[in-house]
């Protein structure tokens, strides 16, 4: 796992087009934050710069996802604006619209909201119509409360050290019924497609909603499920090669539309 600067961004992705993978998610880190997120909507912000850098280079020949969250740029490091020390998520709504809109007129062909907020689908939907601007989401609708997301985190949030507890708003892994009613309300609001995340410990909640719901279930192998598998290879307890094809098999197996790893060069490679 690495960061990568928009400098830098055109070399990183030449080598996953040159690998035959079309498709991928930015992810921003920022060189400022402050309370109200306002650099995640700025026009010259990380995210719109790269988009626009690698839309300049390969056009149509690449897809680009954006994640929409808010946890990078705020000073607190939670998906959501914070107001009197709670989650406002009607606050919160608002901005990640105008973060989405940023990114649609940057070139973003994809919208991935991630911060959990209700009603994060229906907001952005609007904001793209009302401006004129088309684009499919992808909704992170059961992202799961785990510390799989340890490692990226270290990684974004290095020069902060913050430690933030998000389960008040991401979902809980004892209780599925939750999880396919995310997943029904997004679609509900107009998402294109649904993530699951993590994988490994989740895909029976793939195989539950690719029976359940038509819409495209994406799933995301997170930088947890990454560093077990690379840990132990280190430490001669398993092939790595086998088993990261085997671990994505899995997810595809188990009914994955799309699937978001790291592993996705190494893959590309393999097959």
């Amino acid at each position: 796992m690495f960061v990568t600067s928009v400098a830098k961004v055109a070399q990183y992705v030449q080598r996953a087009a040159d690998s035959g993978i079309s498709s991928l998610i930015v992810f921003g880190i920022p060189k400022r934050r402050d309370r109200k997120g306002s650099s995640a909507s700025d026009k010259k912000g990380v995210v719109q710069r790269a988009v626009k850098e690698i839309k300049s280079c390969f056009g149509n020949s690449v897809n680009v996802i954006t994640d929409v969250c808010v946890c990078q740029y705020n000073m607190t490091g939670h998906c959501g604006l914070v107001t009197n020390g709670k989650v406002d998520n009607d606050a919160t709504l608002q901005l990640l619209a105008e973060i989405a809109a940023s990114h649609v007129e940057a070139g973003a062909d994809v919208i991935a909201p991630s911060s959990m907020m209700d009603g994060q689908v229906h907001a952005i939907k609007g904001a793209l119509f009302d401006r004129g601007l088309k684009a499919m989401i992808l909704s992170y609708s059961a992202k799961h409360a785990s510390s799989l997301y340890t490692p990226f985190r270290s990684a974004a949030f290095a020069k902060t050290k913050l430690l933030v507890d998000k389960s008040s708003y991401q979902v809980s892994y004892a209780n599925p019924r939750q999880a396919m009613l995310e997943i029904e309300t997004d679609i509900n609001e107009g998402a294109d497609m649904v993530m699951i995340k993590p994988a490994f410990a989740y895909l029976d909640l793939v195989r539950m909603a690719k029976d359940k719901f038509s819409c495209p279930i994406a799933v995301q192998n997170v930088s947890g499920e990454y560093v077990m598998i690379k840990a132990a290879a280190i430490r001669g307890w398993i092939d790595e090669e086998e088993l990261k094809v085997c671990s994505i098999a899995s997810i595809r197996r188990a009914g994955a539309d799309r699937i978001i790893s790291y592993f996705a060069l190494d893959i590309a490679k393999y097959l």
